[in-house]
């Protein structure tokens, strides 16, 4: 990403020299709840950058005096409400404005961008600061861009419709011969692949809405999404379909979405460190809360 403002020299090389020193403290997600915080190997934020170099004055964004920030159109419930990122309704929208403010800009200083899902974390320029689109941390994507420490720790459930043969399923082997849906390029269509393995080939959708369409309309058994869409789902998109369950977390380290970023971002350590310090002062636990309560409990499929 080439941003459209350019600093002054004597203040590139002070942002320079403090995100060089902390792009050498990268850490990686454990499994405890501070070291969750953190994100994959690209997410140097959790380092010691000054309070200057990640104000937004001295941050080279994409627009001068501005922070673009992407999603993708629709923004689902209970991500985003309304189908409007800007309203700051919903955990995604709330977490994208709260990580603003901690790098100093006000709400009418933020922009928003329509990214396509898998447009995001592929490889060349972005035309964002960061995204926010419940994209999954993982080593592949880091191929591509940066990601900044988790601010949400996933779990992938799986949704079917009353009728449906997995409807009262109560093990991963009960869906074995199952016809399921993803959204494509998900953690979601991964679990269907790596950890329940059906019988047929999973149906493959460009967006969530089709894939929840799929489910409605009968083509699949069920889908499988994150936890706090497949309870939305259930409540007011399917209202006769029900949360079969969720899976429990296949790696050793829990799954997370990460705020993505251009690779090699200027913007990394400081967005990084925003949600680190959202993480530690408990705001990010209070949105959760307040926009993903509904998301509290499923049976575990083993």
């Amino acid at each position: 990403m080439r941003p459209a403002n350019l600093l002054s020299s004597s203040r590139a090389a002070l942002a320079a020299a403090a995100l060089l020193t902390v792009a050498m403290a990268g850490c990686s997600p454990q499994d405890d709840d501070s070291s969750s915080a953190a994100a994959s190997s690209s997410a140097t934020g959790s380092g010691t950058a000054t309070a200057a170099a990640c104000s937004a004055g001295s941050l080279a964004t994409h627009s001068a005096g501005k922070l673009t920030i992407g999603t993708d159109n629709p923004a689902y419930d209970p991500w985003f409400s309304d189908d409007d990122p800007s309203n700051g309704k919903g955990y995604e929208s709330a977490v994208a404005y709260a990580v603003a403010k901690q790098l100093g800009f006000t709400t009418g200083q933020v922009t928003w961008q329509t990214v396509p899902f898998n447009s995001a974390f592929a490889p060349g320029a972005k035309d964002f600061d960061f995204d926010i689109n419940q994209v999954s941390i993982n080593a592949d994507r880091e191929k591509s861009v940066d990601f900044s420490a988790g601010y949400y720790d996933v779990r992938q459930a799986i949704v079917a419709p009353k009728g449906s043969k997995i409807y009262d399923a109560k093990s991963i082997a009960d869906l074995k011969g199952a016809k399921l849906g993803a959204q494509v390029g998900t953690t979601s269509l991964d679990f269907i692949t790596d950890v329940v393995k059906p019988s047929s080939q999973p149906a493959v959708y460009q967006r969530n809405d089709l894939a929840v369409a799929a489910l409605k309309n009968g083509q699949v058994d069920g889908i499988v999404v994150d936890l706090p869409t497949a309870f939305y789902i259930t409540g007011a998109e399917v209202t006769d379909a029900k949360v079969v369950g969720q899976f429990d977390n296949t790696g050793g380290t829990p799954e997370q979405f990460g705020l993505v970023l251009d690779k090699g971002s200027k913007l990394t350590s400081c967005v990084s460190q925003a949600v680190t310090s959202l993480r530690g002062d408990g705001t990010l636990a209070a949105l959760e809360k307040q926009w993903l309560s509904d998301a509290v409990d499923a049976p575990v499929l083993k």
